[in-house]
């Protein structure tokens, strides 16, 4: 992503040689297992988009959300870079909901920047994300809810060279013009994307670029539990992330994001980004937090 402003036992479950951790009867939310899942995939190290690690990823991902009931679809497409043609692919699970009363989507992006001279593993960007959302998908697969919700793991968010507007967010792009184009964006009642939100220090930014309604109610929402000093209150800043093609595809969206990731976010991008810089009770407040908003927007009559 780019800135504009600068006593349970343990359960364990096997999936593509990978074992995760359930630290939560399958209705809650564990931020403890969410952690657990980002650490299995940061031990694949750098997982740029087209590579062998990357491909190990999505195995396990398919794997993992298949086993916990899911239908998933594996969206494979070649996008043109400035290092040439790569092969990508966004991961979707759907969660079949009782109404046909629209979808709420859940997105985050997997791969990691191709960083060179050093092997960045992403814990937090590309890691954590990736994890919520296994986790996410662990306590919501196979459980109907009122509405539709897609879980969708986007590939190719990182600049395969330098962050332009060509040279990112390959994924998202492919997949909102998609939606667009067969109609489903106008079924979307709200997406929300997550990106860095591991963090040990907490601190989402207050995205401007996002849709006001959805932002407020997420920010209300994470008050109303307790959360509020994690959803900043500051300035705005606007952020380019994976939610911007499908807020120019007409869809109500917001970026969660924690961009202040060490000192001056000097850990963004390098090597620092290590799993030991991640936090249980990060993911547990976004988890929390998105349980309640995603029941409240099952149940919203107009949006």
């Amino acid at each position: 992503m780019a800135s504009s402003c600068a006593a349970r036992a343990l359960v364990w479950i096997a999936f593509a040689g990978v074992a995760v951790a359930q630290h939560a009867p399958v209705s809650q939310f564990s931020g403890a297992s969410a952690l657990d899942a980002t650490r299995k995939v940061s031990a694949l190290g750098a997982r740029p988009v087209d590579t062998e690690s990357h491909r190990r990823m999505e195995a396990i991902i398919v794997r993992a959300v298949r086993g916990y009931g899911c239908a998933v679809e594996e969206q494979s497409f070649t996008a043109e870079t400035p290092a040439g043609p790569r092969r990508l692919k966004n991961i979707i699970a759907r969660v079949v909901g009782r109404t046909s009363e629209g979808t709420v989507a859940l997105s985050g992006h997997y791969d990691t920047k191709p960083v060179e001279g050093h092997n960045f593993i992403g814990a937090n960007d590309g890691g954590s994300s990736t994890g919520f959302l296994m986790e996410m998908a662990r306590v919501l697969c196979g459980r109907p809810r009122r509405t539709d919700v897609l879980l969708v793991w986007l590939d190719g968010e990182e600049a395969v060279r330098n962050w332009t507007e060509q040279d990112s967010l390959y994924g998202s792009r492919y997949l909102a013009d998609l939606w667009v184009r067969n109609g489903t964006a106008a079924r979307i009642r709200a997406l929300i994307n997550v990106d860095m939100i591991g963090d040990g220090d907490l601190g989402l930014v207050n995205e401007a670029n996002s849709t006001s309604w959805l932002r407020e109610l997420v920010w209300e929402t994470a008050r109303e539990l307790g959360h509020g000093r994690h959803f900043s209150a500051a300035e705005e800043m606007a952020i380019e992330d994976d939610h911007i093609p499908f807020l120019q595809a007409g869809i109500a969206a917001v970026d969660l994001i924690d961009f202040s990731y060490g000192p001056g976010n000097s850990w963004w991008h390098t090597e620092q980004d290590t799993v030991d810089k991640l936090s249980a009770s990060s993911f547990q407040v976004v988890g929390s937090v998105l349980m309640k908003v995603l029941a409240q927007l099952e149940n919203r009559k107009a949006i």
